[in-house]
């Protein structure tokens, strides 16, 4: 599966969004290996933090002036938050850049723990809450799949997972990444809304 998965984003070219009022920042959309199947990390964000308390997030978060790229950011966050060393991370490359309600623009890259597991995460307990490992094929045959309604006419895809529901940007990066993998790994295509293109 992470040979296929790798393929398909190496070969994908993102859409890049630039903007004065925009904030760059960078997540890390990753694969991690338990019990012999795929899952997806996110976090619980601790009601601390200054942007998005108490939702579910990829790791990641606003570039620092010493992150040389995007990439680093990505990396960077993600040790600090969960504990993943860079070094144990194959980076695959890198999908569409989405904006936030608080202005944010995020770019995701893509990537795999190859360490051992389990692996020994460490929390940000400023930041996290609790680490979330969604089952890729759940994600990627629907099963997982909402339709949430910000407002009235416009339909945009969340994620439920046991009590949690992984909606806003983050929901939309990780719908864009299962439509784009699923066809190289035999999903069925998933359903669309009114409001999120699927090419």
């Amino acid at each position: 599966m992470r040979e296929s998965v790798r393929e398909v984003i190496e070969g994908y070219e993102p859409q890049r969004m630039e903007g004065d009022a925009l904030v760059p920042a960078a997540v890390m959309v990753l694969l991690y290996e338990r019990d012999g199947e795929e899952h997806l990390l996110f976090q619980v964000r601790t009601h601390h933090v200054e942007h998005h308390k108490g939702e579910i997030s990829l790791p990641g978060g606003a570039q620092d002036p010493e992150d040389a790229t995007l990439l680093m950011t990505a990396l960077r966050e993600t040790e600090e938050e969960i504990g993943v060393a860079a070094g144990d991370i194959e980076i695959y490359g890198q999908l569409d850049d989405t904006p936030t309600r608080s202005n944010f623009v995020m770019s995701p890259f893509v990537g795999a723990i190859t360490a051992p597991t389990p692996y020994p995460f460490a929390f940000a307990e400023i930041e996290v809450a609790e680490l979330l490992e969604v089952p890729l094929n759940r994600l990627l045959s629907g099963e997982a799949l909402e339709w949430t309604e910000p407002r009235p006419g416009m339909r945009m895809p969340a994620f439920r997972h046991g009590e949690h529901l992984i909606f806003g940007a983050t929901a939309r990066v990780i719908d864009r990444f299962v439509r784009l993998i699923g066809p190289a790994l035999g999903a069925e295509p998933l359903p669309t809304g009114d409001a999120w293109p699927t090419q």
